[in-house]
């Protein structure tokens, strides 16, 4: 008879290894999971904003249910290691960024002292300064006038009076 796979473990295995910043991101989960009660989210019913397109991000997708694919889990490309947690239930929110590390450790010492230290010594908690994204939305697939291949109409640009996509369009700027 074998044991249920703990969160930990779900996440190692949906990521392919362990290291630092896989633990991070299974850190923020618990910390998130203990300050505002949120469980699998089977829909949209909580929303990930991550900060970084890192390690982390495979933890929170495998714990939380938040993906790219059910809208869910949005990226939002400031680099930082900072996640924001959303329910729609309820309307809570959290956001958490890393704090810097005092001291130099090896990777393993690192992993594990995110693991185990108080989830206050790893992150600053605050409020997201940015409201709850909306719900996922369908578009309709527009066919590139150009290349012949098929994008959401909020992916296409006109350009010389044709539906291009933004693979064929061609930016045009001044230095502004």
């Amino acid at each position: 008879m074998c044991c249920e796979k703990t969160n930990w473990e779900k996440a190692v295995e949906f990521h392919g290894h362990e290291c630092p910043g896989l633990a991070m991101g299974y850190k923020a989960v618990e910390a998130a999971k203990e300050r505002m009660g949120i469980k699998f989210s089977s829909d949209e019913e909580i929303v990930c904003v991550t900060e970084n397109d890192a390690c982390g991000v495979d933890a929170i997708q495998v714990i939380t249910g938040c993906t790219f694919g059910k809208g869910n889990l949005i990226y939002r490309g400031t680099g930082k290691m900072a996640f924001s947690f959303f329910n729609r239930a309820n309307g809570d929110s959290l956001r958490m960024i890393v704090k810097p590390f005092k001291k130099e450790m090896d990777r393993k010492q690192r992993q594990e002292y995110i693991l185990n230290a108080p989830a206050e010594e790893i992150f600053e908690f605050m409020k997201p300064s940015f409201a709850l994204p909306e719900t996922a939305r369908l578009f309709t697939t527009v066919v590139c006038e150009n290349c012949g291949e098929g994008a959401p109409e909020h992916k296409m640009r006109l350009q010389e009076g044709k539906k291009v996509c933004l693979d064929c369009f061609k930016d045009y700027s001044r230095g502004w």
